[in-house]
């Protein structure tokens, strides 16, 4: 009777162990499926992240930069070169922002609740604008050329200006969503934005600062001279 008692007792604490038990097994495994799903996540935002960095940091500027190397250039081979650098850069520039839009949307939660996805929106569609009008460039006299060539620039100025603010914006999204310092994340490509617009700048006064060191002939600085005066009367 007491072996039949001792074994009644054993399965009952069994059966009330067994819930408990299986219900630790269910927690540890939900813990680590959401520490996966956090290391995939975290994953995918850096690399949306960096896609749109090199995208809109790096290859769209590069391509400015190239494209105004021609002004005042006379070689062919060298414009030829100039060019199928800034159309290059710029197409991979589209592909990497695209492939970037691609990911926010089939893996964030896009409520667009925040500068950073509105803008991004925005920016998506002004860069397939510009890359629509890039395609679509008129022959050098042709008419229509000017308006185009303003169109052209100004849609890549707009770019450029909302892809800088729009990497500014993800450095603090990636804060609020992570709570991982970015401060040298931005500092580092503060100081990529300040280079690029000090070439930008010097790009047209270059020729201008070289010359200012070749000595001019008489006959020349008198002839400038005439000129000047004769364009005074």
């Amino acid at each position: 009777m007491q072996v039949l008692a001792g074994k009644l007792v054993s399965f009952t604490m069994f059966i009330l162990l067994v819930p408990s038990f299986v219900s630790s097994i269910d927690e540890d495994n939900n813990d680590n499926i959401k520490k996966v799903i956090s290391h995939k996540l975290m994953f995918e935002i850096t690399l949306h992240g960096f896609l749109l960095w090199a995208a809109m940091g790096f290859l769209m500027p590069i391509g400015i930069l190239a494209i105004r190397m021609s002004n005042g250039e006379e070689c062919g081979r060298k414009l030829q070169i100039i060019f199928y650098v800034h159309a290059v850069s710029q197409i991979l520039s589209v592909l990497l922002a695209t492939t970037g839009a691609i990911m926010s949307i089939k893996n964030f939660n896009n409520s667009f609740n925040n500068h950073h996805q509105r803008l991004g929106v925005a920016l998506y569609g002004i860069i397939w604008l510009q890359a629509l009008t890039g395609i679509l460039r008129p022959w050098r006299g042709c008419k229509g050329r000017t308006v185009w060539f303003f169109a052209h620039w100004l849609l890549g100025t707009t770019v450029c200006v909302l892809g800088v603010i729009s990497i500014y914006t993800g450095l603090g999204a990636y804060y609020d969503k992570t709570s991982k310092s970015t401060k040298l994340w931005t500092i580092a490509f503060t100081v990529e934005i300040t280079v690029i617009v000090l070439i930008y700048l010097f790009q047209d006064k270059w020729v201008h600062i070289q010359n200012q060191g070749v000595p001019v002939r008489p006959s020349e600085e008198h002839g400038s001279i005439g000129n000047e005066k004769g364009t005074d009367k």
